[in-house]
């Protein structure tokens, strides 16, 4: 009887074997690529894996990508090519290589059928402009940017981007010299390259969209804004960061380029002579040039970004808020996570995530005095005054803080979002725009109990890990993870979240100028998380109100430190309120 259930078992592997569906090699514009086929269970299904596929040829430093010349033979794709060269965490060496511009691709296969005209979702990744990697942190194997669960959950491909960062993707000096936006370049170059490409992947090439989270929202955000892009794809989600938001665009890059010139002993006499310096410097000394103050900041963190997008007249031929008509047919899909702000917030006050530590109004308002010198001293006691409405004469310790990452989460996420929206619902012909909050609360053991869902925690659900790592999490949580991928694959088929292959728990109205619906997900999702007009006393302060009064200063770095002044005193970080080790931890 043993020796007939084994020979039934291994008759059955031969069979799936000869059953499953498989691309095998691939032929691109490039060359001949191989990649891996994956079986998902004992009867499960089968997802073709093309790791390492160069979209573009190895970057020269400081200059616009370039097509691939291609290869000879077959090109084994069966391994994750490094990350752009990019500051490690400590801040005193490099990691990853110029030679970086390479995608991965994730193809949902069938038992007897190679799959074809699927959709395409290609992810941007965050990292503050500054680090990240098409692959994601990992732990061994486990990859956060898998594309697996997403693309068999939800019958769509599935492909991840590299694109360059810091100074080396980033550095401009506003004019022609150099005019900065590699790594916007390179994302184009990578879109373009799935557009000419995925058909021969099984993908409709008329039927991508583009999805990233934090610096990749924005990135996605700006990509639909190009000119550049028409005709490239037809959908488009941004998760935690729009091209509106403050730390979007670099109003004054020649400042950090002459900064960074000096650093590196380049002359910063005129543009011309220091572009050419800079493209002759050495990419690691580069890179390294730039370091990210953590301690004793002179004004709220994310007014210290320096390095990302700058407005170059071509790519970026306006400011985002007046590009919008070039999304006019792209659906669009933009929401933050409820407590997006407490990262940022915890930086600025390390007492946020002490529980026996308090946070004094005269701390609060300091904060806000540093986030908003643009309009001055009344700026500052407009925004206090509407975030303190409410606490009373003697508001409890949770209260203040809470309202600390309120304040956080509507400066640097939720109010830029909320106007993008609108910006996109303005201008729309045939894109529809829809709109959400993620509220899952942490699973970070450190934080306090009222911690909501923190920058970042969107991904792992989206990314189905508590799916691809069961024991790490709790039945609610795939429910959530189901949930996002439903809504996300059925808007990359249909352009609605609620028609496609998958079932989701409630239906998701479109976002309109008379509706403001939105979608409040969690793992507790019934008709009443449809709600509208999310936080519209504090969207209308922030886009109407606060914009009224008088402006003092410009929101360029130059002008800002010159405002700032002290805004206050800044503890240095420690593990105590840096739970993820460090800002550059996060895919922001």
């Amino acid at each position: 009887m043993a020796r007939w259930y084994i020979l039934g078992l291994a008759l059955c592997s031969y069979l799936g074997v000869a059953w499953a569906a498989t691309l095998g090699v691939v032929l691109t514009e490039g060359g001949f690529v191989k990649g891996e086929n994956k079986k998902l269970g004992l009867f499960g299904s089968y997802v073709d894996i093309f790791r390492g596929i160069p979209f573009a040829a190895p970057t020269k430093t400081l200059q616009d990508p370039e097509p691939h010349p291609g290869w000879d033979g077959t090109l084994e794709t069966k391994e994750f090519k490094p990350r752009c060269m990019q500051m490690t965490l400590t801040q005193t060496d490099v990691r990853g290589s110029e030679d970086c511009l390479y995608l991965n691709i994730w193809i949902p296969q069938g038992r007897k059928q190679i799959s074809t005209k699927l959709p395409v979702m290609v992810f941007i990744y965050g990292g503050a402009f500054l680090v990240g990697g098409s692959q994601g942190a990992n732990f061994l194997n486990n990859y956060l940017y898998d594309g697996e669960e997403i693309a068999v959950r939800g019958n769509v491909i599935v492909v991840t981007v590299n694109y360059r960062l810091g100074p080396l993707g980033f550095l401009s000096t506003g004019d022609e010299n150099l005019p900065g936006n590699y790594g916007l370049k390179d994302q184009h170059m990578a879109i373009a390259w799935v557009k000419r490409n995925i058909k021969a992947f099984g993908g409709d090439p008329d039927n991508i969209t583009i999805f990233g989270e934090s610096a990749g929202a924005t990135s996605v955000s700006l990509q639909t804004l190009s000119p550049k892009n028409k005709g490239l794809f037809k959908r488009a989600i941004s998760q935690s960061g729009v091209g509106l938001c403050s730390w979007a665009i670099q109003r004054d890059p020649l400042l950090w380029a002459k900064k960074l010139g000096e650093k590196v002993g380049c002359s910063t006499d005129n543009t011309t002579i220091l572009a050419s310096c800079l493209r002759s410097s050495d990419p690691k000394t580069l890179t390294l040039a730039y370091h990210l103050q953590l301690t004793h900041l002179p004004m709220p963190l994310v007014h210290t970004l320096a390095l990302s997008p700058v407005v170059d007249g071509d790519f970026l031929p306006d400011v985002p808020e007046n590009l919008f008509a070039n999304a006019a047919d792209i659906d669009y899909v933009a929401g933050v996570n409820d407590m997006d702000g407490h990262f940022f917030a915890g930086v600025d006050l390390p007492a946020i995530n002490r529980p026996l530590v308090k946070v004094t109004a005269d701390e609060v308002y300091k904060l806000i005095k540093g986030l908003t010198v643009d309009r001055g001293e009344a700026g500052a006691n407009a925004t206090y005054n509407i975030y303190t409405q409410s606490w009373g004469e003697k508001p409890s310790k949770e209260v203040v803080k809470k309202t600390v990452v309120e304040l956080m989460t509507d400066y640097i996420f939720l109010i830029p979002t909320q106007k993008a929206l609108d910006l996109h619902v303005q201008n729309a012909k045939s894109g529809k725009t829809y709109s959400y909050v993620f509220s899952q609360p942490s699973r970070m053991p450190v934080y306090p109990s009222w911690v909501g869902a923190d920058h970042a925690d969107d991904l792992q659900y989206v990314f189905g890990k508590p799916f691809a790592t069961p024991l790490g999490y709790l039945p609610k949580h795939r429910t959530v993870s189901k949930a996002m991928i439903a809504y996300w694959t059925n808007f990359a088929r249909t352009g609605d979240p609620n028609k496609g292959n998958s079932d989701v728990p409630v239906s998701w109205p479109a976002y309109t100028s008379k509706g403001k619906y939105y979608l409040d997900i969690n793992n507790k999702m019934s008709k009443n998380s449809v709600k509208q007009d999310l936080r519209s006393e504090y969207v209308s302060f922030w886009n109407s109100d606060y914009l009224q009064l008088p402006q003092v200063a410009n929101i360029s770095q130059s002008e800002l430190l010159e405002a700032a002044g002290s805004w206050g005193p800044v503890s240095p970080c420690s593990a105590s309120c840096w739970p993820w080790g460090c800002f550059l931890s996060l895919p922001l």
